[in-house]
């Protein structure tokens, strides 16, 4: 991966001239990521190409996290022009890769990351944030009309698909307009760092922040993509969330908690089938098993019975996780 041209002027220009530049692993977005080494100290370099990324929500939401006490890492020097962004680094500590080689830290870690989720939620979202409402849910959502199903080869209903999904939010968008929380949307093992001397875990990848609720990002720690997390400690990790945000309806907060979780699953089968077909990624297809796992386990509760009546309707079983095992998909 070869370093954007106008890094080394712009590491000159803020003290870091000579700087060796090292690529980092990315993500499924076109930004670039490099660490800078200079003696004994780094930083990271963000290369956010103009024409399809913006540095403002990532300095935006970065600057709110640091106001609340929470740990972004700090943006060190930025040009938005050239789509060059500096920050702090924090390591190779990723909670993912971390807690395969040290699972019995597996509990604590989570807690940990429990914990700073009931603490954002205690404070409303910031009004510069945009809402998760309705119209960027249905966007959402309309990936699996619009890449899954054609990638699987099967028609949908697409008019009764939405008036499913409308019926099951009115009381989850109620809320949201009633309270919103700043929900930070990737909030996973993979973005989540084990930080030296700290028991507050590091953030990253919270540009898409929006003001929604707040058992979205508990859908994305618990029922993450791209690692099994024990159904034990998934209703371990809710009730403490519950206990320490002061939920006063646990039931009413577990149904909301599905019916995220079953928006933000159908979503990323869209998003991992639009990486397979439109970009040409196909390292996130061995993942979809897990995430119809998740999918079907949100659909069997009550709340959601609208939209599992849709999937049962339009969705054949052979098109779902069978599909993806063992390379079926291919």
């Amino acid at each position: 991966m070869i370093p954007p041209a106008a890094a080394p002027a712009f590491l000159a220009a803020h003290g870091w001239a000579g700087a060796e530049i090292r690529p980092l692993a990315g993500d499924a977005s076109f930004r670039r990521y490099f660490r800078i080494h200079r003696g004994a100290d780094t930083a990271v370099l963000m290369d956010a190409p103009p024409e399809h990324e913006d540095l403002g929500p990532f300095l935006t939401v970065a600057g709110h996290l640091l106001d609340r006490g929470f740990l972004p890492p700090r943006p060190l020097a930025v040009d938005r022009e050239q789509g060059l962004l500096l920050l702090e680094d924090f390591g190779d500590d990723r909670v993912g890769p971390l807690l395969a080689r040290e699972p019995r830290r597996e509990r604590a870690i989570y807690e940990s990351a429990v914990d700073i989720l009931a603490a954002l939620g205690g404070d409303p979202a910031p009004t510069d944030i945009p809402p998760y409402d309705d119209a960027a849910m249905t966007r959402e959502v309309a990936l699996f009309t619009e890449w899954y199903a054609p990638a699987l080869d099967f028609r949908v209903d697409e008019a009764s698909y939405f008036a499913a999904w409308r019926e099951v939010w009115s009381r989850v968008l109620a809320e949201v307009e009633r309270r919103p929380v700043l929900v930070l949307r990737d909030y996973h093992a993979d973005n989540l760092m084990v930080l030296p001397g700290r028991r507050e875990l590091g953030l990253l990848d919270f540009q898409d922040a929006l003001a929604g609720h707040p058992a979205y990002d508990l859908v994305s720690l618990l029922q993450d993509a791209r690692r099994d997390v024990d159904p034990a400690l998934e209703e371990a990790m809710l009730a403490r969330y519950c206990a320490a945000a002061g939920v006063d309806d646990a039931a009413t907060f577990r149904a909301d908690y599905e019916i995220l979780g079953a928006q933000r699953n159908t979503k990323i089968l869209g998003i991992f089938t639009r990486l397979w077909k439109r970009d040409g990624k196909t390292s996130y297809l061995p993942l979809q098993p897990r995430v119809w796992g998740y999918l079907e386990r949100n659909l069997a509760h009550p709340a959601l019975a609208p939209v599992k009546a849709w999937f049962d309707a339009n969705v054949p079983a052979e098109k779902r996780a069978p599909a993806w095992i063992e390379g079926v998909v291919a």
